[in-house]
């Protein structure tokens, strides 16, 4: 079983590596603290918008849009839903590691919790983040720095 994985990873590193556009983009993605080779991959094959569309429609595509469940006077809880299963599942572990390694999302995170939210909302905030800054840094081809510009 370990050998059967061992050879999808080299497989799925050997595709990347031949195609030079899909290089650049898994750099871009592995560049982000908390984001490792394995989500990177599961973003580039369940997610070719990525980098082409605004943020919100990319949190939409994800799934991690907060959906209001509103009716006349009543204001219902937001909760996401929807979007690619696949690519929320491969952010879960990526905004787990970057709540500890990602200074920036560590910050994001602990105010989060400080102000109220439960950890597992926090946590669904900080896979919006990642999905935006992604998509972000891909559009601008750029990679990602501790400093901001």
């Amino acid at each position: 079983m370990e050998r059967a994985i061992a050879t999808l990873e080299a497989e799925i590193e050997r595709i990347i590596k031949a195609e030079p556009a899909l290089a650049r983009r898994c750099a871009i993605l592995t560049s982000i603290p908390g984001v490792g080779s394995i989500t990177a991959a599961k973003l580039l094959a369940n997610f070719a918008e990525l980098g082409s569309c605004s943020a919100k429609q990319a949190a939409m595509i994800a799934g991690l849009a907060p959906i209001a469940c509103d009716s006349g006077e009543k204001n219902g809880k937001r909760q996401i839903r929807g979007g690619r299963a696949e690519v929320r599942t491969g952010l879960y572990m990526a905004a787990l590691s970057a709540a500890n390694a990602n200074v920036d999302l560590k910050r994001f995170y602990h105010r989060l919790v400080a102000n109220g939210k439960l950890p597992k909302v926090a946590l669904t905030a900080v896979m919006r983040k990642l999905i935006t800054l992604a998509n972000t840094l891909i559009r601008e081809d750029r990679l990602w720095q501790t400093t901001h510009a």
